[in-house]
């Protein structure tokens, strides 16, 4: 899907790590929401409350789930889970520009 109708946009973006991470908010009639962002290089650690879908839309990455020593390389057109009430890392090589759908 490469756009959203019928949707509202929470104007106020959310700013994260001295603005290396930014990100909208998207809220769907049905309840369900998602965030739109961009994360410049770096490393960055997010804990989760809800399971969340992480798509990649652009760039180039590796990630760590859960603590998890080992990391898994993600790019542009794909895609990763995290549980609810978990944590991950992501080292992002290149701009990650993304999609995060929460996932209840």
């Amino acid at each position: 899907m490469s756009e959203f109708k019928n949707v509202t946009i929470v104007k106020k973006a959310n700013i994260y790590f001295d603005g290396k991470v930014t990100s909208r908010t998207i809220l769907f009639a049905d309840g369900s929401k998602k965030t739109l962002g961009i994360m410049l290089p770096g490393e960055y650690t997010f804990n989760t409350a809800a399971a969340e879908l992480m798509e990649v839309l652009s760039g180039d990455v590796a990630v760590s789930i859960g603590g998890a020593a080992e990391s898994k390389a993600v790019k542009g057109g794909e895609a990763f889970k995290v549980p609810a009430n978990s944590s991950f890392t992501v080292k992002v090589k290149t701009v990650m520009d993304y999609c995060c759908s929460f996932l209840d």
